[in-house]
């Protein structure tokens, strides 16, 4: 079993949450985050992003912009911006993006689920991303952003969240991007206890964004008990330092088949020394048939490509995919193994800076600009990887190549935290 809890949140003051609540802080650069959160003092991008409020040539991860982001929090805390609840309480939280609806409950996970594998994992994290976000929680002392996580669905989880869902929302959102974000409180007593032993009984979770959070919650529950215990050694159960929130970590938990999934597209700076001509021969050798297309290719099936090179778009489909591997099948993983390292030395994505990765949500467009204004010189589109396929690859064992899947929408920041004390 997977310990999902209850917890006492820090959320924004009845009436605020629509100036506090902002993107997640890696969805959005520094100018754009200054942009969004313009003159509002009540931005959480003043805690996600401390580094807007600070002059461009100090470095996005000095020690004064971590510090900033602590005081800033103080300073929301201080006004009545945010505000703590009295006893501890899941949430429900509804996303709406046109024909998406996706449900969630906003909840803690235990860390000793993540650290035993209860909480899987399918991707590889980056150790100065991983670094990142252990300062930025020890800095605050909280969980600002929560790990987005997938359970099997669960019919004792949904008969408490459809009851839930009749009341009128504590709030009720629409954000600029035009989703809208309702948060319903679930602060009964037998409502809280049935959704915890229904989470009981769910099974495994598994990471679907978040996997530098989840790791980060982890690093900073194990150096504070470190720090607590006598003479270094651990001791278990003892969390003076961190207290018992330390041993959990914020998260939102979304049945498998109700969230929204796009492509993760891919950019390469150069063709590693080939001609387009040269390019377009390798593909075919590689294990492609290619044809011209008349404009930009979105795939909608399994193991088609989209490439875009030379102001040309042209269809690419894989042949002889083994569909009884459940890492090799993966169309991230075709991309990477016959074309990205062999053709254009693209050895290791995560750290490779001639590798780009673009959202779904900016769609082939992105692409297309990239390309044009000679930032990238070949862009490729993919279909998104099925739920079932990151559940698989998760069971096996295996690690997806990193940015596999783009969850949106994305999960508001702002709406909740979880305090570390």
């Amino acid at each position: 079993m997977v310990e999902v809890g209850p917890f006492r949140a820090l959320r924004p003051a009845p009436g605020l949450a629509e100036r506090v609540m902002s993107p997640p802080y890696d969805v959005v650069d520094v100018e754009e985050a200054r942009a969004y959160a313009g003159g509002d003092p009540d931005s959480f991008l003043r805690v996600s992003r401390p580094e807007i409020d600070l002059p461009a040539s100090v470095q996005p991860h000095s020690d004064e912009v971590y510090a900033r982001g602590r005081a800033n929090l103080e300073d929301f805390v201080a006004r009545g911006v945010l505000v703590r609840d009295d006893e501890p309480t899941y949430s429900v939280y509804r996303q709406v993006m046109g024909d998406v609806v996706q449900t969630g409950v906003v909840a803690v996970v235990g860390v000793a689920d993540y650290d035993a594998g209860r909480v899987r994992v399918h991707e590889l994290t980056r150790p100065d991303k991983e670094d990142d976000r252990v300062r930025h929680i020890e800095a605050l002392d909280a969980q600002d952003e929560p790990v987005f996580l997938l359970s099997r669905r669960s019919a004792d989880v949904d008969h408490v969240v459809s009851r839930v869902v009749t009341r009128d929302p504590a709030v009720d959102v629409v954000t600029r991007d035009g989703v809208g974000h309702r948060l319903w409180i679930v602060d009964h007593p037998s409502e809280i206890d049935a959704l915890h032993r229904a989470f009981a009984e769910a099974g495994d979770l598994y990471v679907a964004d978040g996997h530098h959070r989840s790791a980060a919650a982890s690093r900073v529950h194990a150096a504070r008990r470190a720090a607590d215990a006598p003479r270094g050694e651990q001791a278990p159960g003892h969390e003076a330092h961190g207290g018992p929130e330390c041993s959990r970590f914020l998260a939102v938990v979304f049945p498998i088949d109700d969230v929204h999934v796009m492509a993760y597209n891919r950019v390469v700076a150069d063709l590693f020394g080939l001609s387009v001509e040269e390019l377009l021969v390798a593909l075919d050798e590689t294990g492609f048939d290619l044809s011209p297309a008349s404009g930009a290719v979105t795939p909608k099936v399994a193991h088609e490509f989209g490439v875009h090179l030379d102001g040309d778009w042209f269809r690419a489909r894989a042949r002889d995919v083994d569909d009884g591997d459940p890492l090799g099948r993966l169309d991230v993983s075709i991309l990477q193994e016959r074309v990205l390292a062999p053709l254009l030395g693209i050895g290791d994505p995560r750290t490779d800076s001639r590798i780009a990765f673009v959202g779904g949500i900016r769609g082939a467009k992105e692409i297309e600009r990239l390309v044009a204004e000679g930032r990238a010189a070949v862009g490729f589109t993919l279909c998104p990887t099925p739920t079932a396929d990151l559940v698989a690859v998760a069971d096996a064992g295996e690690v997806m190549p990193p940015k596999s899947t783009w969850f949106e929408p994305k999960l508001a920041s702002g709406l909740f935290l979880h305090p570390l004390h």
